[in-house]
């Protein structure tokens, strides 16, 4: 029987913290796999951390929760999630309870039923500002011109991928973003999955916008380097041995 592992970064997402887990913890079961959800407070100076450590004396069994020294950001709130996850399928996930439980285990329920070794969201209907939903879209349309990657929604989270295709992820400060394209430059499958979108209930978004966008767009042009540059690992490019 598989295990899923659902990885959640928080920073400063205190009134999110017990609903997200709260909903997603009943969703979880119907999925009939062991699952472990994994809780990264990068460097919170609100109740974030209070909060999930009630939440972890509620959900003894199924929570973990790792606590960051300082703000790291969400890609090294991911690649702690990745080592210290169990599961051979993996989600992450973002902590603004903007994606539906039921869209986590839709992903899943894909990925498993597929041959893929990831399943990437595409955000259906985003309820976002339209000053986020611009800069995000010039982001994308740079992003396919420059990687010719096939990416529709690079800037959702909510994924699901295979713990072999993970294991090889060079981890770098924005790293989350780009995950489809890493793993389909190194020769794994991604397939997408659209996914309901619904609007920020608690809080604020962490992330500036024009700032975003030009480091996006430097990203983009290391990317295109790594892409030009990189070699395939042996399974992928060696046929047979006699």
């Amino acid at each position: 029987m598989e295990f899923v592992s659902i990885i959640i970064p928080f920073f400063n997402e205190e009134k999110n913290v017990s609903p997200l887990i709260d909903e997603l913890i009943p969703k979880l079961k119907e999925l009939r796999k062991r699952f472990e959800i994994i809780c990264i407070d990068d460097g919170s100076t609100d109740n974030t951390l209070n909060n999930l450590r009630r939440q972890k004396e509620k959900y003894p069994e199924v929570l973990r929760v790792i606590i960051h020294r300082k703000n790291l950001g969400q890609s090294s709130a991911y690649a702690t999630g990745f080592l210290f996850s169990k599961g051979d399928v993996i989600v992450t996930m973002d902590g603004d309870m903007q994606y539906f439980p039921e869209d986590v285990v839709l992903i899943v329920k894909r990925l498993l039923e597929s041959d893929a070794d990831m399943v990437s969201g595409v955000r259906r209907d985003r309820k976002d500002s339209i000053i986020k939903k611009i800069p995000s879209k010039i982001g994308n349309f740079l992003r396919r011109i420059i990687l010719n990657d096939h990416i529709t929604d690079m800037g959702c989270t909510l994924r699901a991928v295979r713990r072999e295709a993970i294991e090889e992820i060079p981890f770098f400060k924005g790293m989350h973003r780009f995950l489809p394209s890493i793993l389909k430059i190194k020769g794994y499958k991604v397939i997408e999955c659209e996914v309901r979108h619904r609007a920020r209930r608690y809080g604020k978004s962490k992330y500036g916008i024009m700032d975003r966008l030009f480091v996006y767009l430097l990203d983009c042009l290391g990317m295109w380097w790594f892409k030009k540059r990189f070699i395939l690992p042996p399974k992928k490019r060696v046929k047979d041995v006699l």
